[in-house]
């Protein structure tokens, strides 16, 4: 059994942020749900730590030694000094990073997110969610943005991450790698997104609540809006985008 101060469970425990995951180039997935999510998406999953009593009654742990994982035991202590949570779930499981270069996410035809400059790890989670729910093929992560692999995105993806290409790139390089396709930006003083079309080769972008789209504006051949009736000034992200893909998905020439 590992101690708390075990040197693999420092290296373990800096994952929880962005130097360390940088640093290693990996991130960490928490509790047997996520866990089963990552098995069952073919997230190669290199090393499980759990108390004795979550990896005697979890399968997903069994099914990740199965495939190659190094499992390790460790008391409720030290699981509570890897967890980001207030109260650890008993399970940690480790993975590499895996990121597309931007061109490749542009590489067929379909819908393409980009997250420009949002800055609510629980926002950028339930986007990816939503992303996937209505057909998204990939999701691009600002340079500015919350970093993908944060705990809270990957808590809030619930799974989405896993099955999703993913990139981190800056407008520019977005802007080349998407040449010829159609780029809309959600904002407030938009068109009315219930009357456009998509085709075949989308892009939405989301911006961040206060600041809008930012850099990413300029990217944008066509603003859209989401009217609203009430006397709430705006939606946060995650709702207007996940209206926003919706619409995109509702009315897009149909992706064969």
């Amino acid at each position: 059994m590992l101690g708390a101060h075990n040197p693999r469970i420092d290296r373990v425990r800096a994952l929880r942020t962005k130097k360390g995951r940088r640093e290693y180039g990996h991130f960490a997935i928490e509790g047997t749900t996520l866990l089963r999510e990552a098995l069952r998406s073919g997230v190669s999953i290199e090393e499980v730590y759990g108390t004795p009593e979550a990896l005697e009654t979890s399968e997903s742990a069994r099914e990740a030694e199965s495939t190659g994982a190094q499992v390790y035991r460790v008391d409720e202590r030290t699981m509570r000094r890897l967890s980001d949570l207030q109260t650890a779930p008993g399970l940690l499981a480790v993975a590499p990073i895996e990121l597309f270069p931007v061109s490749e996410l542009f590489a067929a035809p379909g819908l393409v997110l980009a997250l420009a400059g949002l800055s609510d790890p629980g926002n950028a989670g339930t986007l990816l969610r939503a992303a996937e729910a209505f057909g998204a093929s990939a999701v691009v992560f600002g340079s500015g943005a919350v970093e993908p692999h944060s705990p809270k995105v990957v808590r809030g993806a619930m799974g989405s991450l896993f099955r999703l290409k993913l990139a981190v790139a800056d407008p520019e390089e977005t802007a080349a790698a998407a040449a010829g396709w159609e780029i809309t930006g959600l904002a407030s003083h938009g068109e009315p997104i219930g009357g456009l079309s998509w085709g075949l080769k989308s892009v939405l972008v989301v911006g961040q609540e206060r600041r809008g789209l930012g850099p990413w504006a300029p990217l944008c051949s066509r603003l859209a809006a989401i009217p609203m009736n009430g006397e709430a000034e705006s939606l946060n992200a995650a709702v207007a985008g996940g209206i926003a893909l919706y619409e995109a998905t509702r009315n897009s020439v149909k992706r064969v």
